[in-house]
Order: C-alpha cells, then sequence, then structure tokens
C-alpha cells in the first residue's frame, strides 16, 4: 500500500496492520455507519446500514427485507473508518448469527436512535451476535520500513 506525499515529495507508505479482537470491537464501538452483508437467493446481498454497540450485541437498522433472513441466518457487518486510499485508518468486519429486533419498546427506542434510509417492509432492526470479528488498521510506515 502507497502512501500520500511527504514535504519533501516523497513518497509515505502505509501498511496493514491487524488488530486484536478487542480493539476491533473498541473500533467497531467508535464508527456508526457500515454495510450490512447477507446471503438471498444464492447471491450475496450489500446494504448500507447504521449500528450500535450494546449488551456485547450488534443492534443494526438497514434496508433489507426481514423474510431475507430466515431464522437465524448468518450475517456479516462490516464498518471502517478509512478516510482516503493512501490515508490512516481502520477496517473492521464482525460475523455472527442475526435476529430480527422483536420487542416492542426496544424496537421503537433504536428506530428512534438509529436513522434508517427506508421505513416500511425494508427497514429491519436486527442483533447481531458477533462470532468473529477481526480488524486491522492503515498505519505509516516509518523511514526506511518496506
Amino acid at each position: 500500500m502507497t502512501g500520500r506525499t511527504d514535504s519533501t515529495g516523497g513518497s509515505v507508505p502505509h501498511h496493514l496492520v491487524e488488530v486484536s479482537g478487542a480493539e476491533a470491537l473498541y473500533l467497531l464501538e467508535g464508527g456508526s455507519t457500515g454495510r450490512l452483508v447477507h446471503v438471498s437467493r444464492g447471491v450475496p446481498v450489500v446494504r448500507p446500514a447504521v449500528h450500535v454497540l450494546a449488551h456485547g450485541r450488534l443492534i443494526v437498522r438497514s434496508p433489507v427485507q426481514e423474510a431475507a433472513l430466515r431464522g437465524r441466518a448468518t450475517v456479516t457487518y462490516h464498518v471502517d473508518g478509512l478516510r482516503a486510499p493512501a490515508g490512516p485508518g481502520w477496517s473492521v468486519t464482525a460475523t455472527g448469527p442475526a435476529e430480527p429486533v422483536t420487542d416492542p419498546d426496544e424496537a421503537a427506542h433504536y428506530r428512534r436512535t438509529l436513522p434508517g434510509w427506508a421505513h416500511g417492509p425494508h427497514d429491519t432492526l436486527l442483533w447481531i451476535s458477533p462470532q468473529s470479528v477481526s480488524g486491522f488498521r492503515a498505519v505509516r510506515a516509518e523511514r526506511g520500513e518496506p
């Protein structure tokens, strides 16, 4: 990964550093928008989403039909804080079973606190229990590092 140009006109390279699961959760908690990935009719589907991390689970609001996520479907949620291809940042992916938020009081709370893109049958609130969380940071390499 190459970086931006420094004050001398030389390239400031960046490289990817894997982060621990705890740091990945910390980064995920600090983000607010991401992408929900699930499989529908054998094809991966990616939808924009907003989220909050609470009680060890992700609450995600996304314009996806609840019927497309039958049972406790396994989904992937991806969030990043990458500002530009050559700049510093981070990326986190969480995977686990998802189920709709069915409690009316919880659903009302999360609909008030998480802005949505769509309303009606395509406006779904999900609990995701992350079983796998991974991430990386894009950091500036020190002079002399590859």
